[in-house]
């Protein structure tokens, strides 16, 4: 029986399911409320009309991480899983049978660390702490507002609930991230690829005169292509060390839910709840600007050069004493090759513009290793 409780289990409420549904196409269940919730959370910016989706949107499975794709009706167009529904109503009658007359066993309640007769009992609501009905008669809470203890413990339960699903929708969301960045990477090493072939086939047209420049440039696509790919792996760990903290954040806030002694769960929640709203933002995180990856400002036009190569052929002999000369007026940018044509060098090609925010990599000058 207790393995069969195990699998009736929401993943996400840690509650046995209620009108479970099926998560098409894994065939995962999920509670109603808590697929619900799951889905706004990663869809928070969907159009909505009088509380009801007007479009589908998408979220992933919280057990295999499936991304499921929903239509206009949302959550609520999902099949239910009577079959589950039907177990869950057998095992609920099993299970009160088979208790009988057993009496439920008593929680202990924690005691007051100042009164230690008094059981913790009540909520000071002004310093957010659990305490005991003398330490508000007597104590330190005496001027202090109070609230009943499950008043205040279901209040906190439902924000850690709350909390959660937050958390889930938000590493959804870092998870489709890093598959963008992985994906960058591949495009951009593809591209770097692609633009060094086309510079080596232009200079192989040009043989050993411009074995020099062929690896300059070679190398000038090779580093930004290594710079970009360090940028783009520095924030895939940035985010995968994020994703890591979130997933550490939430099991522990599983872990809590799981308390069910009032007294203890509000001493551990407000630092949960502390972490889970710092975890939650990522304004901290930079983002790659759109066509980041393209290399397509590294292109070579050597049709000047090849023109100019192509008239070579020898000079006469009167011509020699002017060969020296010949030299000076070709200058740094131009070189006598035999046959006397001065061959211009091919101009740097100028560095396009990044596309891509300085304020989001200020160290792209020196990129990480």
């Amino acid at each position: 029986m207790d393995n069969l409780e195990k699998q009736l289990i929401c993943p996400i409420c840690l509650e046995m399911f209620t009108k479970p549904v099926v998560i098409l196409p894994c065939q995962h269940n999920l509670c109603r409320k808590c697929a619900n919730d799951v889905f706004q959370a990663a869809n928070p910016y969907l159009p909505t009309r009088s509380g009801s989706l007007t479009s589908g949107g998408r979220f992933r499975c919280p057990s295999c991480r499936h991304e499921v794709v929903l239509d206009r009706h949302g959550v609520y167009g999902l099949q239910r899983n009577l079959l589950v529904e039907n177990i869950i109503d057998m095992f609920k009658q099993e299970s009160s049978s088979s208790s009988g007359p057993t009496q439920e066993r008593k929680e202990e309640t924690p005691m007051c660390d100042v009164h230690e007769d008094e059981k913790i009992n009540i909520y000071c609501v002004t310093h957010a702490v659990p305490t005991c009905s003398m330490c508000k008669v007597f104590g330190a809470h005496k001027d202090c507002e109070v609230a009943p203890l499950g008043t205040v413990y279901e209040t906190k339960r439902s924000e850690l609930s709350d909390g959660i699903a937050m958390m889930v929708g938000n590493n959804d969301r870092i998870q489709g991230i890093i598959s963008q960045l992985d994906e960058a990477c591949r495009v951009i090493e593809e591209n770097g690829r692609r633009q060094k072939t086309k510079v080596c086939e232009k200079f192989d047209h040009l043989y050993s005169v411009l074995e020099e420049k062929k690896r300059q440039m070679s190398q000038k696509v090779t580093a930004e292509q290594e710079e970009k790919v360090n940028y783009i792996q520095g924030l895939t760990k940035n985010y995968g060390d994020h994703l890591e903290e979130s997933c550490k954040i939430v099991e522990r806030g599983i872990q809590t839910m799981e308390e069910t002694e009032m007294a203890l769960f509000l001493q551990n929640v407000r630092d949960l709840l502390k972490k889970i709203e710092d975890a939650s933002s990522m304004a901290h995180l930079d983002k790659v600007e759109r066509g980041y990856e393209k290399m397509d400002h590294y292109k070579v036009d050597f049709r000047r050069e090849r023109k100019a190569l192509s008239n070579l052929n020898f000079i006469p002999d009167d011509d020699d004493e002017n060969e020296e000369g010949g030299d000076g007026e070709a200058g740094e940018g131009a070189r006598t090759v035999p046959g006397g044509a001065a061959v211009s060098a091919p101009p740097a090609q100028p560095n396009a513009p990044q596309q891509i925010n300085p304020s989001l990599s200020p160290t792209r000058s020196t990129p990480s290793t």
